[in-house]
């Protein structure tokens, strides 16, 4: 596990509606901290297409979005509002281009995939598609999106991906999980939870939540020196 000081680590799906929680929550205590110019996201990919072996079910996040919406209002939402044709089958493009924008450093990289998640659950954006994740990287601040159209088209970033993501399987125990430099990690933090019913027909239900858990990790990110690092 490598993790740099004053970096937290996000192993995520980006079409996984419990780390948009995450990442929003991240995003909002490091702001609310006074922290944006100490702590930075190194978003780094945990596949659930391939830990599952199917694309996630639209009847899934169905599911859960009116649960965490009820969260976390704030961080965008709305049930699939396209046709069931038009549901991206594969987030792997969108997972490709925040590891491209990476080139551009790791702010870019996260600012990229805060966008991309709210292309998705908030604006019903399909993120399989290339021209809209190539259209996703203009539109956000920061990041040039014709280097990352460069990324995707040449390869390069799927292989980055995938040399990722076998290293985020033998760490990271689902999406989403956060690791700090001192060693520190948190699976879905703050969250318990659990499927009332069977997984994809019943509904989950959260049995507890403290949003607290994230100004604790991200003054702790800030505070860690690499001699702290065990």
């Amino acid at each position: 596990m490598d993790v740099r000081p004053g970096t937290i680590a996000v192993y995520s799906d980006v079409g996984c509606p419990w780390s948009h929680v995450a990442v929003f929550r991240l995003l909002r205590a490091r702001h609310t901290a006074g922290l944006d110019d100490a702590v930075t996201l190194d978003h780094r990919p945990f596949l659930l297409e391939e830990v599952n072996r199917q694309a996630t079910p639209r009847r899934v996040l169905e599911a859960e979005i009116p649960v965490l919406a009820n969260l976390e209002p704030d961080a965008g939402w709305q049930v699939w509002p396209r046709s069931p044709y038009e549901w991206p089958v594969t987030t792997l493009p969108a997972m490709e281009a925040v590891q491209a924008a990476k080139a551009q450093g790791l702010r870019a990289s996260e600012t990229l995939d805060r966008a991309l998640r709210v292309a998705f659950f908030r604006d019903g954006r399909c993120i399989s598609l290339r021209h809209v994740v190539v259209d996703v990287a203009r539109e956000a601040d920061g990041v040039d999106g014709d280097v990352v159209a460069r990324a995707l088209d040449d390869g390069s970033a799927r292989a980055v991906l995938m040399r990722e993501f076998a290293s985020a399987r033998e760490v990271a125990k689902g999406s989403p999980h956060v690791f700090l430099a001192d060693g520190t990690d948190a699976a879905n933090p703050g969250v318990e939870m659990h499927w009332e019913g069977r997984h994809g027909h019943g509904f989950p239900r959260v049995d507890a939540d403290d949003p607290s858990v994230y100004d604790a990790l991200v003054k702790r990110a800030a505070a860690t020196e690499p001699g702290d690092r065990p």
